[in-house]
């Protein structure tokens, strides 16, 4: 990708681990982002032999470049993430799944952007009531066979810090399934978008938990 800062986050985040830059990780943008506050990335690493022990991904010319570190702590979770994220410039994304012999395995794509995606007032602030909607929880599952998907956004307004408004964001998830088994655990950066989406494969159709808190200490629940 020819991306001058790809050294800086290499040694930052991934601490100058085995690389390997492979196609086996894709990870899906749109080719320009209409609207840069909202961007839909696609993190899928399925195809990797063994098992996926976490996957990082960053935009690496965001002002706050890292987006999210996934570990599917369970085979009954695919290696897959979907996310809306910001950008505040043409940029390149990357995702890092890291497999149990320690090798990052990297997917990379370049999204084109007007940009501003980061410092753009908030939308949600400006709605009315909106504390009163702070931590609800929309979703639902798909059936897809042997995997199901879910699918949720949380209202929250992730704010970064950037336009004079303290940071206020989701900083962690976990699912669970029914009868408490961890089943994946997600941490979140203000790098995502406002009432972030999120979707995840499980295996089966099975009821799931889902458990989040915002760095405000404020913790939400929700069943699918």
């Amino acid at each position: 990708m020819k991306s001058s800062m790809w050294n800086f986050h290499y040694q930052r985040l991934l601490k100058q681990g085995a690389v390997l830059f492979d196609e086996r990780v894709k990870l899906d943008v749109p080719p320009f982002a209409e609207d840069s506050s909202q961007v839909p990335i696609q993190v899928d690493a399925r195809e990797l032999p063994g098992d996926v022990v976490q996957i990082i991904a960053w935009a690496e010319l965001n002002p706050i470049p890292h987006i999210f570190t996934f570990y599917p702590e369970s085979a009954d979770v695919l290696p897959v993430v979907a996310i809306r994220i910001r950008v505040e410039q043409a940029t390149v994304l990357r995702a890092a799944a890291q497999t149990k012999d320690g090798v990052w395995h990297v997917g990379s794509a370049r999204v084109d952007a007007a940009g501003g995606g980061c410092t753009a007032p908030s939308v949600v602030r400006a709605q009315p009531d909106w504390e009163k909607r702070l931590g609800q929880v929309h979703g639902a599952r798909f059936n897809r066979g042997e995997y199901s998907r879910l699918r949720l956004r949380v209202d929250h307004p992730m704010d970064n810090g950037l336009i004079g408004i303290p940071e206020f964001f989701l900083n962690q998830a976990q699912l669970r399934a029914d009868d408490g088994r961890l089943l994946a655990t997600l941490e979140l950066f203000p790098a995502v978008g406002e009432n972030p989406t999120l979707s995840l494969e499980v295996r089966g159709n099975q009821a799931n938990q889902l458990w989040l808190r915002d760095n405000n200490g404020n913790e939400f629940k929700a069943s699918f």
